[in-house]
């Protein structure tokens, strides 16, 4: 009997190019967002425009986006405000991946998912003690390198979207975080234009719906995939929140020491 979890996962693979062309021909009457995004340049070009702009001008901190957020958290996908940035190629798109897949930082995070999932008792045939830990540490290790995989690779290359996250950096606070949350839904395609966020939704669900090959079979259901999927693409609106109020955060309070 075909399992629903790949029924799930083949369907949500099957519609990506159908909904891309429907989506895309009423994107600019349907979604209303204006077609002007913020860019960055990568960190070399950063570097060339900081030696030419210090000549000329002193240069503002505002919205400037670091490697890091405090240092140690990754921030590789994020854009500076008001920026250019080349589209990424192919080989660069799985390099962002990688980075944000096997970042010395990530095992850490995926260290504490696992702890709170299993103090919460999140799948109960773990059972308990330090092998338990053990298989919520690489479940979750997997989930996260599943999710960066789609949402960052395969969705990226083949939609041709661009899986970066470009600060608004303008604006009260309000509008800052309607534009944050607004990402999860609608980005920028490498072209320059805007597209529906097929990387985002579709590639969360079908990350989601991979991990029901090795999750036990009780958490195989319709319900625990889908709590899978809305959980991941909830983290990932965090993340854009943070991102986007990261560089007047590092300016108050740390005086740009990060």
């Amino acid at each position: 009997m075909i399992r629903p979890s790949l029924i799930f996962l083949s369907v949500m693979i099957a519609g990506t190019s159908t909904a891309l062309a429907a989506a895309q021909s009423d994107l600019s009457a349907s979604v209303g967002f204006s077609s002007a995004l913020p860019d960055a340049p990568s960190p070399a070009l950063q570097s060339q425009t900081a030696t030419t702009n210090a000549s000329s001008a002193p240069q503002s901190q505002e919205g400037q986006q670091t490697r890091r957020i405090l240092g140690f958290i990754p921030n590789f996908r994020s854009v500076s405000v008001d920026q250019k940035l080349p589209p990424l190629s192919v080989g660069a798109k799985f390099k962002l991946m990688s980075e944000d897949s096997f970042d010395y930082s990530d095992f850490i995070y995926v260290g504490i998912l696992a702890g709170v999932s299993q103090a919460e008792s999140s799948y109960p045939e773990f059972h308990s003690g330090a092998p338990a830990y053990a298989r919520y540490y690489w479940h979750s290790l997997a989930d996260t390198v599943d999710g960066n995989l789609m949402t960052e690779f395969i969705y990226p290359v083949v939609t041709k979207e661009d899986p970066r996250y470009y600060t608004l950096g303008h604006g009260g606070f309000f509008k800052r975080t309607g534009y944050s949350v607004s990402r999860l839904f609608v980005t920028r395609t490498d072209s320059g234009g805007m597209a529906p966020n097929f990387s985002e939704i579709l590639g969360n669900g079908s990350a989601a719906g991979i991990s029901n090959l090795y999750y036990p079979s009780p958490e195989r259901s319709w319900t625990k995939t889908g709590q899978r999927w809305v959980t991941q693409v909830g983290l990932d609106g965090v993340s854009d929140l943070v991102k986007e109020f990261w560089p007047d955060l590092n300016n108050k309070f740390f005086h740009n020491k990060y």
